[in-house]
């Protein structure tokens, strides 16, 4: 395509598309769509946008205390994020403390944790949240396995849900 071609398809000036392509202009977004469009062309193409890599997490399982733990997150540090499966079993709850901030997600079965003063089971669905300043211990119900969600904080980083959209 000539420069007179693409000006007339474009409606930019002949003297603007030879200064873009000599790199003597640099070229804004509004000089960009219109001629992407001329060549039928996705805007990343054109501009030479670096490919997305692959998006899929694939860490490999790890298993603590009986426990799988598989990692959702790549980065060390910060907020964590794991699948968990705990098999069933009978365990004599022993609450720890430590820094931080976890937040469990039951995808399936019965999980039984123990904070403070409180002594509860969730269920498929249910959510818990809480300071792991306070002593805590989450396990089996020993009434067969659980599979859980568990996003953690080492800063102390709360999670931030919202129940309802907020009315605009």
């Amino acid at each position: 395509m000539t420069l007179a071609a693409l000006s007339e398809t474009t409606g930019i000036s002949v003297s603007t598309l030879s200064r873009l392509e000599s790199g003597l202009r640099k070229p804004s977004l509004e000089l960009l769509l219109p001629i992407a469009q001329a060549h039928q062309v996705p805007l990343d193409e054109l501009v030479g946008a670096p490919p997305v890599g692959d998006p899929r997490v694939r860490a490999k399982p790890i298993v603590r205390h009986g426990r799988t733990h598989w990692p959702l997150t790549r980065q060390p540090g910060g907020l964590q994020a794991f699948k968990v499966l705990e098999p069933s079993r009978q365990e004599e709850p022993d609450p720890r403390t430590h820094e931080g901030y976890e937040w469990l997600y039951v995808l399936s079965g019965r999980l039984r944790l123990v904070l403070g003063d409180h002594d509860v089971v969730l269920s498929a669905g249910e959510a818990a949240e809480f300071d792991t300043r306070v002593p805590h211990w989450f396990g089996s119900t020993g009434e067969g396995p659980a599979e859980f969600l568990s996003l953690f904080g080492p800063q102390g980083e709360r999670m931030h849900v919202r129940a309802r959209p907020t009315q605009g």
